[in-house]
């Protein structure tokens, strides 16, 4: 095993003949299943899916389980002196990762059925994200090789070098441990000042000043930035060629098309497109959200279906390769796969068995607990979240693999959308058309996130030298338990307290209730905006401009753009601070080191944050409850001179991240 952590060519793209080899050589594998792996990641799976679902729905915060776990797996193993763990750590991490991504995909979605008054039982909710979680699985094995060994060097992955630099540099220690642990604390210790203590505030604005207040009153321009140390880290990842993509898309979206709409909106004084209120009456918030953001969504779809074009030929060729399997004329290159450990998957064979028996499962699920045994009504939603969902897996993986965002809302939105205009065309409407819309929304939307989560653990295991059929056999353990944890949880909380107002406010799912609703009663959907987004990723592609990446920018907040374009800066002028090669690839190893601990340091403090103000307000029955209350911050926080002093705090944060990463010791 590599004692010095990742190979030098890790991160970037490879030479003509190169090959990389991961940090475990395939010849020599270390133990992976075994039973402190397998217990200890499914006490994860379960731990964190209960914790993650009752914060996300008690206080509208969503946390990624990976990193966390990353170093509490590690955490443990130094504390056991346990040795050569690192491929048991990758299968902890791998079991219990399952929980965020399986409760990122229920909690944005079930919960809308309590809202609009539909009864949703323990099975249904269960069965939705146990069958989502499943599909995402298998939709994202054909893909792997691509994503995770073809496209070596292409794509950043921000969340899965930092949960592999965690992984990397608890094994081998050292000085790397050191650079990761002191990253840690000071991004951890950073973020939490701003989120935990509020002694300045998280997200800063040029309304603080004068001419930004009048900037935004008049022309609704405005430069909104998230200075936490987490986002700027995940930006350096992704460097200065994706983040100016990103970044562009966004600045078109809050600074060209956003200021263009409220100008037409001066002179019509309706509401347009199901808003509540004239645009010319509309924050720049309230204009992006209700105009600007579906335009990004029509631009994910269509870069999603753009990709799913160019990457025909890899489509054909997986499911050849399973026909041929099949039809056993794959037997002699099967066994000269099965050699090469590190790039083995799921015989195909056995996937094409989980896939039929999956699909005929859900069609058995829709038929008998959502659509009360119509059989039309049951086709036609397991061919809904068929096609979807395998359509939308290679949009999540790419977006995941460039940004480390799943723009898993947006496109569970359009799958409700698309969902409900085809079950109100064959006649299924009302609160059972709004029960059939949100199942086949939370199976979609729980596939997505599963393959985006996944294809993170895939190139995880990748770099270490992992077994990638065997990361792909236990993730089906972690979505079971994962599934089971979010379904008692989720019916629990439903009985306890209520969803929506009056309740806990599920503010996702909260969102999707009120996009579905008026389309189960015949209003209609912003189309044209939509129609937009098409028109744009098309020209994008065209032109030679990756139109996911911008297309993100423009579906995501400003204020969370902004930040990754600034790591992506710092990383740049990290890497040509010097001309000598030698030093550049320290300068950039350093830095991404400092980077995935600020990302670690952020994930760690965010649960942290969530879980005490979570006590906080069941100990005191306070739903405002926080931290600052406490310390007497919490007007400070939102104040003006809290603002200026975030703008100056981030500007260190900056400047520490560039002058640490180019302090480099060569042997």
């Amino acid at each position: 095993m590599n004692e010095n952590g990742l190979p030098e060519n890790a991160y970037r793209e490879l030479k003509e003949n190169e090959v990389y080899q991961p940090i475990i050589p395939d010849d020599k594998p270390l133990p992976e299943i075994t039973t402190y792996s397998v217990l200890w990641g499914m006490f994860y799976a379960v731990i964190f899916s209960a914790a993650a679902a009752y914060l996300g729905l008690k206080i509208g915060q969503v946390f990624e389980a990976a990193i966390p776990i990353a170093i509490l797996a590690v955490g443990l193993s130094t504390l056991l002196k346990r040795k050569n763990v690192l491929s048991e750590n990758v299968i902890i991490q791998s079991i219990g990762a399952s929980s965020g991504v399986i409760v990122a995909g229920a909690i944005f979605t079930i919960p809308g059925l309590y809202i609009l008054g539909v009864d949703a039982n323990f099975w249904q909710v269960l069965l939705s994200s146990l069958f989502g979680g499943i599909l995402g699985i298998l939709f994202l094995i054909p893909f792997r090789r691509y994503f995770v060994k073809d496209m070596h060097g292409e794509f950043p992955f921000p969340e899965a070098t930092a949960t592999t630099e965690v992984l990397v540099a608890g094994e081998s220690g050292g000085e790397q441990a050191k650079i990761l642990l002191k990253a840690l604390i000071v991004g951890g210790v950073y973020d939490f000042f701003v989120s935990g203590f509020g002694l300045w505030k998280e997200v800063v604005s040029t309304r603080v000043f004068t001419w930004g207040e009048k900037l935004s009153s008049t022309l609704k321009l405005e430069f909104n930035m998230n200075i936490g140390a987490a986002v700027m880290g995940l930006g350096y990842i992704v460097g200065l060629k994706y983040a100016l993509i990103i970044a562009s898309g966004s600045f078109l979206a809050w600074w060209v098309i956003l200021p263009t709409i409220y100008y037409i909106g001066q002179f019509n004084p309706e509401p347009i497109f199901n808003a509540l209120k004239p645009i010319a009456q509309m924050t720049p918030s309230e204009i992006f959200s209700q105009y600007v953001r579906h335009i990004g969504i029509g631009g994910i779809a269509a870069a999603g279906m753009i990709g799913i074009i160019k990457s025909h030929k890899i489509i054909v060729g997986a499911f050849k390769l399973a026909f041929n399997e099949l039809t056993g004329k794959t037997q002699q290159e099967d066994n000269a796969i099965k050699a090469d450990r590190t790039q083995t998957d799921i015989n195909m064979k056995w996937w094409s068995v989980f896939l039929i028996s999956a699909l005929l499962g859900i069609f058995i699920f829709f038929l008998l607990l959502v659509v009360d045994g119509n059989v039309l009504y049951a086709l036609t939603g397991l061919a809904i979240v068929t096609v979807i969902a395998f359509l939308f897996t290679t949009v999540a993986a790419r977006a995941i693999a460039i940004v480390g965002t799943n723009p898993v809302s947006g496109m569970t939105l359009m799958t409700l959308i698309i969902s409900s205009v085809i079950l109100v065309s064959i006649g299924l409407k009302g609160k059972e058309g709004m029960l059939a819309a949100l199942i086949i929304g939370g199976v979609v939307c729980t596939a997505l996130s599963m393959a985006g989560g996944f294809v993170t653990d895939l190139k995880i295991g990748y770099w270490i030298g992992t077994t990638p059929r065997t990361q792909e056999r236990y993730k089906f353990l972690g979505t079971l338990l994962a599934s089971i944890s979010v379904g008692g949880v989720i019916f629990m909380l439903h009985k306890t307290f209520g969803f929506g107002p009056g309740g806990l406010e599920a503010p996702q799912a909260s969102a999707m209730a009120a996009v579905l609703e008026p389309l189960m009663t015949g209003q209609p959907a912003p189309w044209i905006l939509y129609l937009a987004g098409v028109i744009l990723a098309i020209i994008l592609e065209f032109i030679g401009i990756p139109p996911l990446a911008f297309a993100l920018g423009m579906y995501l907040p400003l204020h969370l753009n902004t930040p990754i374009l600034a790591g992506g800066i710092i990383a740049h002028l990290v890497l040509k601070s010097t001309s000598d090669k030698k030093i550049q690839n320290a300068r950039k190893e350093k830095g991404t080191l400092i980077a995935s601990g600020f990302i670690a340091g952020g994930a760690i403090m965010g649960v942290i944050a969530a879980t005490i103000v979570f006590i906080g307000q069941a100990v005191t029955s306070n739903d405002s409850w926080s931290m600052m209350m406490i310390l007497g911050t919490e007007h400070w926080a939102e104040s003006s001179s809290a603002e200026i002093l975030g703008f100056f705090m981030f500007g260190s944060l900056l400047i520490y991240m560039y002058k640490e990463s180019k302090k480099v010791k060569l042997d």
